[in-house]
């Protein structure tokens, strides 16, 4: 296929870049559209945080007829390179129809760019901050993808690799059955962790008693995940985007803030309810009628997903993720839930994987992160 590459330059070349999935993917049932104006935002220098610690490029190809079939993102996160002490490019939001010459066209637009400006490692696909969707789908295409992890077709894999992509890490993901009565060991671990350390669950009855807590919590964040492959510490105004994104619609039966004698945030745990067929339903748009299917979601739900889990440090290995989940639980049986899924997270995260070791569970999906050296 001949190919043409051309960088994003315009509005209008912005909305086509954030859309072509929608097209690409059209009719297929496993496939979960974005919030196209939340994605354009995450793209948008002023609008996404991000963009002060990172610099990135788009473009699409576009075939012998004019139309659209590809797309990919260059990013440079200068912080993390910084902290790393290499110089790594990443690539994301990659998207093509099944053809090499296609795949190939990006990937080399993307390496020159990276070669350009100064860098000799590729590593991806892979987002902005480490809360941008990793990995391209290498296992689970029969399975509807969370919100949080986007789908693609099953050729991609095999597209990288021959471009001499190798692999970086692997992140799964769980489906767990809720049984109907949850074990109680979990209380009494809850318990005995509490009791053990001088811990407690911090009380709130809505999102307004949870702010308080916030700034805590990305504290907490930025030390837990400090080691973590691909993370920067968050900037106050990265924080405020994650605010923004997580906590307009949060319900604080399914989020635990753990504290310690001082009053000091330890550990917290986040889930939402599913929104991934509210999102199917909305096909990239919130109006005029996408919100109403997802205030259904948040409302009606037999399935949330497990966004995030954070220990200090200090605190690792002490069964403060007992305590978390114990939280959840109340939660969970309050509001009649049936399945838990786990986001994308790295397949030797044991100490969350714990958590649902007694109960049942199956690994569902697999993502993938790739690297090169140019």
């Amino acid at each position: 296929m001949i190919t043409k590459i051309k960088e994003v330059a315009t509005r209008k070349e912005l909305n086509a870049f954030v859309h072509f999935p929608n097209v690409l993917y059209k009719g297929n049932p496993y496939y979960v559209p974005q919030i196209e104006s939340m994605d354009r935002d995450t793209l948008t220098p002023g609008k996404n945080h991000a963009f002060e610690v990172c610099e990135g490029k788009y473009w699409l190809a576009y075939d012998e007829r004019g139309d659209i079939v590809g797309r990919v993102a260059g990013i440079i996160n200068r912080k993390y390179n910084e902290k790393t002490g290499e110089k790594i490019c990443r690539f994301g939001w990659i998207d093509f129809v099944d053809d090499h010459d296609v795949s190939k066209a990006l990937i080399d637009t993307v390496e020159g760019y990276a070669k350009e400006k100064g860098m000799n490692v590729m590593s991806g696909p892979m987002g902005f901050l480490e809360f941008d969707a990793a990995g391209i789908l290498v296992e689970g295409f029969d399975k509807l993808p969370t919100a949080y992890g986007k789908y693609n077709a099953p050729y991609y894999e095999e597209h990288l690799t021959a471009l001499g992509y190798k692999k970086d890490a692997d992140y799964v993901e769980y489906l767990i059955k809720v049984p109907e009565v949850i074990p109680d060991r979990y209380e009494r671990m809850a318990q005995l962790v509490s009791v053990k350390n001088s811990l407690h669950q911090a009380a709130f009855r809505n999102r307004a008693e949870l702010e308080p807590y916030l700034d805590g919590v990305f504290k907490c964040l930025n030390s837990a995940y400090s080691q973590l492959h691909g993370f920067s510490e968050l900037s106050p105004g990265q924080c405020e985007d994650l605010k923004k994104q997580f906590v307009t619609n949060i319900n604080v039966d399914y989020v635990s803030v753990v504290l310690d004698a001082d009053e000091h945030v330890v550990g917290f745990g986040v889930a939402l309810p599913s929104l991934s067929k509210a999102m199917q339903k909305a096909n990239g748009s919130l109006f005029p009628f996408g919100w109403i299917h997802m205030m259904k979601a948040f409302k009606q739900n037999d399935t949330i997903d497990l966004l995030l889990i954070a220990i200090d440090e200090k605190y690792k290995n002490k069964g403060v993720n007992a305590m978390i989940f114990h939280k959840f639980a109340e939660g969970i049986t309050k509001n009649g839930i049936k399945y838990i899924e786990s986001t994308r997270e790295l397949e030797d995260n044991t100490s969350v994987q714990n958590l649902w070791r007694y109960l049942e569970h199956d690994l569902t999906k697999r993502a993938r992160t790739y690297i090169k050296q140019l």
